[in-house]
């Protein structure tokens, strides 16, 4: 961990608790800061709330009191607590500082940092990377917004390793001197508006990942979406990726992935389906290019991985079908991909919940749809959709109900795929629960021996 002293003694109030809180205090209290804990929820029994009582650390729960702000700390907000809360609307008018956790990993990484974003696509590249980097000799951790805390897994790399870290928007508005070596745009959408306000607020939160970079640094970027920055304020080193044509940096040509004039590997090697997860595999390829891994390493990797669970995640096959689970779709964009990642007849099991949005923009990716089983909140929305498109919809409780149901209905050839397109939060605490859900449902239809 590199020598930080820029906390000692100051007070610092983690807003928010959970993992990032939880890391984000006893971080901070390790490099010399008064820290305070607050919380919304009532942390009396919560066993890391009295951990951090125990070691000296106060924790003040169930409300956020504005004499929290007498000190003048810095705040260290949990990304997805809004800014709209009394406290933050508080601290902003008094000009504190407020920052996410990914900042203080910043402040004590040896090693270079590789920051991936995006609307989609960036758990891909990050497990992508962290998998090639793992096959060759060239060291690296991932972190971030994947599941592992970025500031405790810094406490931890050296500098020769690099530190690889997944970046929400919501991570990236809290930024202030942040900067990786290598910073990663997979694509801007529409997305999060309702905590962004505006498109416009959240493409700047994502453009927060290259602010503070340098002429010694690199932007790998979208070049289909090359209109979103302005080249002339970026001071690093902008290669883009395509999967169309030629760029300065790397691309699909004749089935092959093409960096520096050099074919890499043929296309129908690549074990993760879709164009979508092409352009995932061209920013994982360059970036570890990049970094020094071989390519052999790389070729590995790209022959190899699995895919990420819950992201168009293959889970098995019964009786000659192959089931996928995407449940980590939660936005239409995203099934949009899974729904144009298949040639096979598509079993589309789908709902979740409402945020008072349609699905029109999924008509044109529905052709290969044989039938639909919708769920949740939005099932009602899906039905019409389905129904306005010629297709047979079925309704179901939630996701078990709907692999049941599907089992009096399924034709060979047809690929079953969980894409939910709605958030999980009207049925389930997580994606990953509703996704745990279908694989366990999945496997409770395998034939028994």
């Amino acid at each position: 961990m590199k020598p930080y002293t820029g906390l000692k003694d100051k007070n610092v109030l983690i807003l928010g608790l959970a993992k990032s809180g939880y890391e984000s205090a006893k971080l901070c209290k390790k490099l010399g800061a008064n820290v305070i804990v607050n919380d919304g929820q009532d942390l009396t029994n919560n066993p890391h709330a009295l951990e951090l009582v125990n070691d000296g650390i106060k924790v003040i729960s169930g409300e956020h009191p504005l004499s929290l702000l007498d000190n003048n700390p810095l705040i260290v907000k949990n990304p997805g607590i809004p800014y709209k809360i009394p406290l933050l609307q508080e601290a902003l008018n008094k000009n504190l500082k407020i920052i996410t956790e990914i900042e203080l990993s910043y402040y004590i990484s040896e090693a270079p940092i590789i920051g991936i974003t995006g609307t989609n696509g960036k758990t891909t590249v990050t497990s992508l990377i962290g998998d090639m980097f793992g096959n060759s000799k060239v060291k690296g951790q991932v972190s971030g917004n994947i599941g592992v805390v970025a500031s405790k897994v810094a406490q931890d790399v050296r500098k020769d390793d690099y530190l690889i870290t997944e970046l929400s928007s919501f991570q990236l508005l809290g930024t202030v001197e942040y900067k990786p070596h290598i910073a990663i745009v997979t694509n801007i959408y529409s997305a999060h508006l309702d905590y962004h306000g505006s498109l416009e607020e959240y493409q700047n939160a994502k453009k927060n990942i290259f602010k503070n970079q340098t002429e010694d640094d690199y932007l790998i970027f979208n070049y289909e979406q090359r209109h979103l920055i302005d080249k002339d304020e970026i001071k690093s080193k902008i290669l883009y990726f395509s999967t169309e044509q030629e760029v300065n940096g790397i691309y699909i040509k004749d089935d092959y992935v093409v960096y520096n004039g050099v074919r890499i590997i043929n296309t129908n090697d690549i074990v993760l389906p879709g164009k979508h997860n092409l352009e995932n595999v061209l920013v994982a390829v360059l970036a570890s290019i990049i970094s020094g891994v071989d390519i052999k390493s790389i070729v590995h990797t790209l022959t190899t991985f699995s895919g990420i669970k819950h992201r168009l995640q293959y889970i098995g096959t019964n009786r000659g079908n192959k089931y996928y689970n995407d449940s980590k779709a939660t936005n239409t964009l995203a099934t949009r991909f899974a729904l144009s990642s298949f040639n096979s007849p598509i079993i589309w099991l789908c709902g979740g919940l409402d945020r008072g949005n349609d699905f029109d923009d999924l008509i044109p990716y529905m052709d290969k749809v044989r039938l639909i089983v919708t769920f949740g909140e939005t099932k009602g929305k899906l039905k019409t959709l389905g129904a306005s498109q010629g297709k047979e919809v079925l309704e179901a409780k939630d996701v078990k109900g709907a692999v049941d149901l599907i089992q009096d209905h399924i034709q060979s050839n047809d690929v079953v795929l969980l894409s939910p397109a709605c958030a999980s939060w009207d049925q389930y605490d997580t994606f990953e629960a509703r996704g745990d859900e279908f694989i366990e449902s999945f496997q409770k239809h395998l034939p028994s021996f």
